[in-house]
């Protein structure tokens, strides 16, 4: 224990800085290590599960028609009894949820919300609704990498960048994608670029992977797709394939909304009674539309020139997703994106096919499919040509992709007018994602950075003590006076206040004077100072009644100048 006290307040004020440091990338490889074996441990369920009933993972194909009925119908009972057992309060889900937290609470994940991203992420995904697995993985990600914030009592500005890591390294482990999964936190996640948050995060996403391929190989799922280089003739005919994937991302985000809100009041467990049904009538009559993505990748390959078929299946994933995800199953919307970005792009690749007489490039369409409708649908087109590339394990996809994506992007925003669909959810849900500038800038730079010891404690002294101490005190210095009333301390400030004296009463002006955690970011500071833009508050670590330094107005107003000139 000694030895513990002995290095954690030099650690926790070197983090409390935004600055990258050897300390805070170990912290977040090993946050990232936490985080990826509760990604393996969730992934092993799910194939542990799908193993009693399936003969390979997510090929609901294989099963019988009766039992492709019965399994959703019996997910959503498991769903509904985890959600019973954790609370319908807990039900605030996926990666909306965990953007929500990054930026209104550090990171810290509600570990009732995680138990129903976890077990009911394990029942949805094992029982063939079409929903992802990164959404409840993002969540475990955070809330592993997190804890250890939390446990060492960390700065909660270093907290935020070891969840941050956490959700690269869970998206990393689920998808063997280290690159893309950095790219997305830095992108849609945490949604900005600074040095000293981005290393820690690349060296958790090298953990994730490394992790995942010991347990799981290095296979990339798409690697079973045919991926040829395509010649520029081509090209016009991805810029109507981009505008086509804008457009249906607009479609899907919308009329996803508007489930969320048609049965927004209506009872969890009816929603999920509901998302039962569709998933288990649309199921029994196209088998390869359920799971997340790998039946329907499954069929592209096999089948590039089923157009009929495709279509079914297209149509079939749409319905079962926007109902899965509408109504409250746990889960992600990137996988069942892949997936139908997989059968449109396949859909559209029987044009040329037709023209030329080969269907080879049906691979490549298929995998720029995927890419157009992740960049619209998710607003993250940086990350869509990351995946496309990792997933994808070829380099000749990179230039088509890059014209799809943009073409895609470009429409979605432009001409339609399309939000990122976690946008959507949040500002549906009504939970806050943005800051102001000042506390953007504030939140990154922890109280222990900036406290300083110039201050002299008084206990309950009288007005003479109190005359005799501010007369000899240094002007930087700070006079703290404990006093307490039944029974409550209450810390305040006293200084000489020359208006008060020409008046004729006491020259001492009292101020009630705030406490704050070690932990606390400037922006509680600001927070608490802002209205009178004066005075100090003091920092404590275990106990509130003991200060161990303070922190003056002008401190936070110097750091908002330095910054941005935002005072």
């Amino acid at each position: 224990m000694r030895h513990w006290q002995e290095w954690l307040p030099p650690l926790r004020r070197r983090l409390a800085l935004p600055q990258t440091s050897l300390q805070l990338c170990l912290l977040g490889m090993l946050g990232g290590l936490i985080a990826a074996l509760l990604i393996i441990l969730f992934r092993l369920a799910i194939i542990g599960l799908q193993q009693l009933f399936l003969a390979h993972a997510d090929n609901f194909v294989s099963i019988e028609p009766e039992l492709r009925l019965i399994l959703p119908l019996l997910g959503a009972a498991a769903i509904g009894l985890v959600a019973l057992i954790t609370g319908y309060r807990h039900t605030r889900l996926g990666i909306p949820f965990v953007i929500h937290r990054i930026k209104t609470a550090y990171g810290v994940m509600p570990f009732r919300n995680t138990l129903h991203q976890f077990f009911g992420g394990i029942m949805a995904l094992a029982s063939g609704f079409s929903v992802g697995r990164e959404g409840p993985s993002v969540h475990l990600g955070a809330y592993g990498a997190s804890t250890v914030g939390r446990y060492l009592q960390l700065p909660y500005n270093s907290i935020r960048i070891l969840a941050g890591c956490g959700i690269a390294a869970a998206i990393s482990a689920s998808f063997n994608t280290p690159l893309a999964a950095m790219i997305f936190v830095m992108e849609v996640v945490l949604r900005e670029y600074r040095i000293h948050v981005f290393i820690p995060i690349m060296l958790a996403a090298v953990v994730g992977a490394l992790a995942t391929q010991l347990v799981f190989g290095h296979d990339k799922e798409l690697a079973s797709l045919p991926i040829i280089s395509i010649s520029f003739w081509h090209f016009p005919y991805l810029i109507l394939c981009g505008v086509i994937f804008g457009a249906v991302a607009f479609f899907f985000n919308q009329n996803l909304m508007r489930l969320l809100r048609l049965f927004k009041n209506r009872p969890l467990l009816l929603r999920l009674a509901i998302a039962g049904l569709v998933t288990a009538g649309v199921g029994y009559l196209v088998p390869h539309a359920m799971g997340a993505e790998t039946g329907a990748i499954a069929f592209a390959v096999n089948s590039p020139t089923e157009l009929q078929l495709l279509l079914i299946i297209f149509i079939g994933k749409m319905i079962m997703t926007l109902f899965a995800l509408g109504l409250g199953v746990p889960g992600g919307i990137i996988g069942p994106v892949f997936g139908l970005g997989i059968v449109l792009g396949t859909i559209l690749a029987i044009v040329p096919g037709l023209a030329m007489g080969d269907s080879s490039a049906a691979g490549t369409y298929a995998v720029l499919g995927m890419a157009g409708l992740m960049a619209a649908t998710l607003h993250a087109p940086l990350a869509a040509l990351v995946a496309v590339m990792e997933l994808a394990g070829n380099q000749q996809i990179i230039l088509p992709a890059m014209l799809v994506i943009v073409s895609a992007y470009v429409t979605t925003v432009q001409f339609f007018n399309n939000k990122s669909i976690f946008m959507l959810q949040l500002d549906f849900m009504q939970l806050p994602y943005k800051l102001a500038p000042a506390d953007d800038v504030l939140q990154k730079v922890g109280v222990l950075a900036l406290m300083n010891q110039q201050y002299h404690l008084l206990d309950k002294p009288d007005e003479a003590e109190v005359h005799q101490h501010l007369a000899k005190l240094p002007p930087p210095e700070q006079l703290l006076i404990r006093r307490s009333d039944a029974g409550q301390t209450e810390f305040v400030s006293a200084q000489y206040d020359v208006s008060l004296s020409m008046s004729g009463d006491s020259v001492i002006q009292y101020q009630v004077v705030s406490g704050l955690s070690h932990q606390a970011t400037m922006a509680e500071v600001f927070a608490l100072l802002e209205e009178q833009r004066d005075g100090l508050v003091y920092i404590y670590e275990q106990d509130p009644d003991t200060p161990v330094g303070v922190i003056r107005w002008d401190q936070v107003r110097a750091l908002l100048i330095k910054q941005n000139n935002l005072l």
